[in-house]
């Protein structure tokens, strides 16, 4: 019978409903922590061995996905091809074309150096034991003299030996690297061609409306945030490169253009890039001059200049688009490069940068603000 005031029927519904929700929670299957240690157990288990599997298949993942990385990079470029007429398959060819011209460029202009560079390899080392030694020691707390450098592992003859071992792997390795090159090419025009019907794939895969607009925006922000990145990153290590060729040149180095040319290249690769280029010019500073200040003036300056560049000129440029954690790199390229090597240190940066731009449009504050398709 209906309660002419009504709040006693309401009290009987809402206490039906409190009593409902508590049979629920007394059936609902309890997890003890054995249970849950067991599922993190799992869990575990299965992260090491899919690290396995991406350990043990490195010459073939290395290839593809660094096909796919310089795809989504040209996104913005094959989009804009696509926009003027081209279809997929021509602006492929001709993206893929452009990218290996350049770095045949690239191989052409480093082949004689390093030729050179091998065949000096023996006379190089021995002016570096002429000109180190009697640095060392001047630095009696290192407790290293001459006759450390004469015998066992780090005499020279062990050196000249090691040198010609190194080479003879990197010979050795040609072959696979060609492979694995020709794996690249092909991955990249055939990327490229069906990139959209990739897209497309992908997008319908997810059954509701939200989600499609939510990959849709996720796939639209990662193209964005590559090529804006590496787009305005080669403008800022070319200028790089040009500096550090002045540099070279007025330290009196040989080979500015080379060096150059190397702080290209190595900026892309953050930490370790500048690392190894501070030392090269360093050392060869001290090869070439006879004192220690003049020697190491290149590489003091080269370090300056790109600490300005990566602090002032990389934010002014990017501001706010686009915020990279420099921990988050860093622990990127310290895994991949255990992981894959030198390959592994090229991709963490833009896998990095794919995982965080993931993180960020799938965040709740940003998918309330964000309901509408992407432009």
């Amino acid at each position: 019978m209906h309660d002419i005031s009504g709040k006693p029927a309401e009290r009987r519904l809402l206490q039906g409903s409190v009593d409902l929700e508590a049979d629920l929670v007394e059936d609902a299957p309890r997890r003890y922590g054995l249970d849950i240690a067991a599922a993190w157990a799992a869990i575990g288990i299965f992260a090491i061995m899919a690290m396995g599997v991406v350990y043990i298949m490195a010459p073939i993942l290395i290839p593809l996905c660094l096909a796919v990385v310089t795809g989504l990079i040209f996104g913005v470029a094959a989009e804009k091809l696509n926009e003027f007429g081209i279809p997929p398959l021509p602006t492929a060819l001709l993206l893929a074309g452009v990218f290996g011209s350049g770095l045949f460029l690239v191989a052409g202009l480093l082949a004689d150096p390093i030729a050179q560079l091998a065949a000096n390899a023996p006379d190089l080392v021995r002016g570096a034991y002429d000109r180190i030694t009697p640095l060392f020691s001047r630095l009696g707390w290192l407790n290293i003299s001459p006759e450390t450098f004469q015998g066992g592992q780090m005499s020279m003859e062990k050196v000249l030996e090691n040198t010609g071992s190194i080479l003879g792997i990197l010979s050795s390795s040609l072959t696979p690297a060609l492979l694995q090159g020709m794996i690249f090419f092909a991955a990249l025009v055939l990327f490229l061609s069906a990139r959209l019907k990739l897209r497309q794939m992908i997008i319908m895969s997810f059954p509701r409306r939200s989600q499609r607009l939510t990959t849709i925006r996720i796939m639209n922000a990662i193209d964005s945030s590559l090529g804006y990145y590496f787009a305005t990153a080669a403008l800022v290590y070319a200028a790089l490169g040009v500096v550090t060729g002045l540099i070279t040149w007025g330290g009196g180095l040989a080979m500015p253009a080379l060096w150059g040319l190397f702080a290209f290249l190595s900026s892309f690769v953050p930490f370790l890039g500048v690392t190894l280029m501070t030392i090269a010019l360093a050392a060869a500073g001290l090869l070439t001059h006879e004192t220690l200040m003049m020697g190491l003036l290149p590489a003091l300056a080269f370090f300056l200049v790109h600490l300005a560049m990566e602090n002032l000129v990389m934010p002014a440029v990017m501001g706010k688009r686009l915020e990279v954690n420099a921990f988050i790199i860093f622990t990127a390229i310290i895994f991949w490069t255990w992981m894959w090597g030198a390959a592994g240190a090229m991709l963490a940066l833009p896998l990095s940068i794919i995982g965080m731009t993931i993180a960020d449009e799938l965040r709740p504050a940003k998918r309330k603000a964000k309901r509408s398709l992407p432009g």
